[in-house]
């Protein structure tokens, strides 16, 4: 299996902190690596050394000379007034017709595909994004977060993307669940240390967790079996006839050490406001029709939501989700139709809009004494900062200088410090890491209030939801089911999508070289013939792609160098032979003007 990149001994540091101290790590051709690491370990930094844009203050990256990365740029590549098709054409120097071809992947078609790029939402932005990686023919693909603010459609159809991308990727996120579904190995940065385990994101936090036990019990047996020497060592060591014995334990005492245990790194503790729990129907939308400008997006609301109900607000970008929240929180007027919310319903509401207009001068714990309820003391505003990682002098530094996670722990913890009864959260976990978002799950699960959310996390989702609320074509329905037969759903559609584009592709010869091929008549039996050579070619290429992947499996277990070097060997030939037989493969196809 071919070196892609190699980094050896890799060290840098920023300030005082330690982002890789003597880090080793190789990436191999073809295999998918999720790469995971608390926020601010140094993931991206880390990305950016691989990209050659820092470097290093001492080690080195050592690049093979066939590789090609692609990586997804987080910035705004696209030119003023250019579509999405215009732009992959630019981007790529690739014909229209390929990158038509490309963009569909990803369901980028009609108005999506020839309109303005910039007026696309985030979500749809990213496919294009992706549409271009793909369009360049990289052979290890670079992810930073891949997975921020796309809806489920998105997510789905990026981890569909992964799966059938013939290549090598690396994966940063803190989606377990997209991990899972996408890469094979995972990698940590803990501490300045790289750790490649050959296994999913849920086997190796199983395998830290069994290390961790087996560790506490051999220290707890190497302390018990100290304390045992050292009591006969103590017992003989001044009698004549037993000194000798005591020098001999006392050197088997010398050579007892315990194994070092990683203390755990500080964890947000979430606690939701004690609430008196209630019953009946906490909000009603009465032919609601919500929107921009009196222009609406969604109209023809009848929606009821019970009190104690944790609803999740389900759709794609752009059909209205958090347009909804807003106008039930009033933070938008309706367009038409009317919102009543029961007797006593206090709302305390977290969202992007909140978080980011936040008073720039209070400090932390200023903005907190503010937020709590009449009564609160000044302790109790520090315990609940402290439980969301504001300690110490971190409760004196003003909300101007806070990061967009601190700032989104601080916006927590305040709704926190209140008496709400009900919870409107949208896109809760943005901008949290793994940890802190599992904390709230914790915390929304045991209180006794109403909660109304979005989030495209589908781990939190469905640890969290009792109903499932789906915006979509202008219309609000309560859907049926539960968050899983709404993925199951929502994953048939798209490969409903993806078995109809390739029939389409099969079908329908392109304009140009092919098409011109495609005029080219050829008798009925020569045809014949040729698709009966198509249907064996095909046969080869599984059979041979098989073989690929046995023989890359077996490298991956392998510890013996010379019978890796004969691996190597042998999927050099395989891959030889299997990019003959694809290219035959084409050709056929071209000259039946069926691709």
């Amino acid at each position: 299996m071919s070196v892609l990149l190699q980094v050896t001994d890799a060290v840098k540091s920023y300030g005082d902190q330690m982002l890789l101290d003597e880090a080793n790590v190789t990436l191999y051709e073809n295999v998918k690596v999720g790469f995971v690491g608390r926020n601010g370990a140094g993931k991206s930094t880390f990305l950016r050394v691989l990209l050659g844009d820092e470097e290093l203050d001492s080690g080195s990256v050592s690049r093979s000379p066939h590789l090609r990365v692609g990586y997804l740029r987080q910035h705004d590549p696209f030119q003023e007034g250019e579509s999405a098709l215009e732009f992959l054409i630019r981007d790529s120097g690739q014909p229209d017709w390929k990158c038509g071809e490309v963009a569909a992947e990803f369901e980028l078609k009609g108005d999506y595909l020839n309109g303005p790029v910039k007026k696309l939402s985030g979500g749809w932005q990213t496919r294009v994004k992706l549409a271009a990686l793909l369009l360049h023919d990289p052979n290890l693909l670079m992810l930073d977060e891949p997975t921020n603010f796309l809806d489920l459609r998105t997510q789905i159809l990026l981890e569909h993307f992964l799966k059938h991308f013939p290549a090598a990727c690396l994966v940063v996120s803190h989606d377990r669940e997209f991990l899972t579904s996408t890469c094979s190995h995972t990698l940590e940065l803990n501490r300045g240390r790289l750790t490649m385990y050959t296994g999913k994101i849920g086997a190796y936090l199983e395998h830290l967790e069994q290390e961790k036990v087996r560790a506490e019990r051999t220290n707890a047996a190497v302390l018990a079996k100290q304390k045992q020497l050292q009591r006969f060592i103590d017992k003989n060591k001044a009698k004549p006839t037993g000194a000798s014995q005591a020098r001999s334990k006392q050197k088997q005492l010398d050579r007892l050490t315990l194994e070092e245990i990683e203390v755990d790194l500080p964890t947000a503790h979430i606690r939701a406001p004690i609430v008196e729990p209630r019953q009946g129907p906490c909000v009603r939308c009465l032919d609601l029709a919500i929107g921009y400008d009196t222009k609406p997006v969604v109209s023809g609301i009848e929606l009821e939501i019970e009190h104690q109900q944790r609803a999740a607000i389900v759709g794609d970008n752009g059909q209205g989700k958090t347009t909804l929240l807003r106008t039930l929180v009033e933070s938008l007027k309706p367009v038409a139709g009317k919102v009543k919310w029961g007797y006593g319903c206090e709302i305390g509401v977290y969202a992007q809009h909140v978080y980011t207009t936040l008073p720039q001068d209070q400090t932390v714990l200023e903005y907190l004494e503010y937020k709590a309820k009449p009564g609160s003391t000044t302790q109790d505003c520090l315990a609940v900062a402290g439980s969301l990682l504001f300690r110490g002098g971190h409760t004196k530094k003003p909300i101007r200088v806070l990061s967009g996670g601190e700032r989104a722990r601080l916006c927590m913890a305040g709704l926190l410090l209140g008496t709400y009864n009900i919870l409107v959260l949208d896109e809760p976990g943005n901008h949290l890491d793994v940890e802190t978002v599992e904390s709230l799950a914790e915390a929304l699960l045991a209180y006794k209030g109403t909660v109304l959310f979005t989030s495209h996390d589908r781990h939190f989702v469905r640890r969290i939801a009792t109903n499932i609320i789906e915006v979509r074509d202008g219309k609000v329905r309560n859907y049926a089911g539960s968050y899983d037969d709404y993925i199951y759903y929502v994953n048939k559609e798209i490969e409903e999508g993806e078995r109809e584009r390739a029939t389409n592709r099969m079908s329908q010869p392109p304009a140009g070289k092919g098409a011109v091929k495609a005029e080219k008549a050829t008798g009925p039996k020569d045809v014949h013939q040729q698709r009966k050579t198509l249907r064996n070619l095909e046969k080869t290429i599984s059979r041979l792609d098989e073989q690929k992947k046995a023989l890359n499996a077996e490298m991956l277990k392998t510890s013996d160098a010379k019978k890796a070097m004969e691996l190597h060997v042998q999927i050099e030939a395989v891959g030889k032979e299997l990019a003959e037989v694809e290219e035959r493969w084409c050709e056929l196809q071209q000259e039946l003007g069926e691709w």
